[in-house]
């Protein structure tokens, strides 16, 4: 396999990985695997949440694949496929945990109208605190603000968490409507 072929299957899998999220994240984890999942809706009390176990659960195909396409004479593309999962693992752990959670401590303030777009959608998520009725599932491609705010204005904000110190004007913190 050549370098090229492989780097563009790399490349290849990690943009196909956001879709890869975005139906884990809705159907999985907002499904069967809330009972994980719901953790990273609520206060996290210390370092760790259940929603953790995820990643590693995540991290196994990338590891069997980089295991079989390097050391066990599997076809070459299984170890761009593997590394491809990894990177979109990395990344998301950049943007979500340490960005948007702040889960490591950093001064980084999102500028870019993208960044911003990126972090506003995935609070926006969060407001929801049940299983259902949240909006923005995918993570590196969200949806503008405005859209997810009026979705859940639509839905009776049904689910959405008061936010602390949540001001009488029953906006939920969503902003001005």
């Amino acid at each position: 396999m050549t370098w090229a072929f492989g780097i563009l299957l790399f490349l290849l899998t990690v943009a196909a990985m956001e879709g890869v999220a975005y139906v884990a994240h809705r159907w999985i984890m907002h499904g069967p695997g809330w009972f994980l999942h719901r953790s990273h809706h609520r206060p996290r009390t210390g370092n760790w949440e259940l929603n953790d176990l995820y990643a590693a659960i995540f991290a196994v195909p990338s590891f069997v694949l980089l295991l079989g396409g390097v050391q066990l004479g599997w076809w070459p593309g299984c170890a761009w496929i593997g590394a491809g999962i990894a990177a979109y693992g990395a990344i998301y752990f950049g943007f979500h945990d340490v960005i948007v959670h702040q889960r490591i401590p950093t001064r980084y303030l999102p500028r870019s109208t993208y960044m911003k777009r990126i972090v506003q959608a995935h609070r926006l998520h969060h407001v929801v605190e049940t299983k259902s009725g949240t909006v923005s599932f995918g993570f590196l491609v969200a949806p503008r603000p405005e859209a997810l705010k009026a979705t859940l204005k639509q839905r009776r904000r049904a689910g959405v968490r008061a936010p602390v110190g949540a001001a009488a004007d029953g906006s939920g913190g969503l902003g001005k409507e």
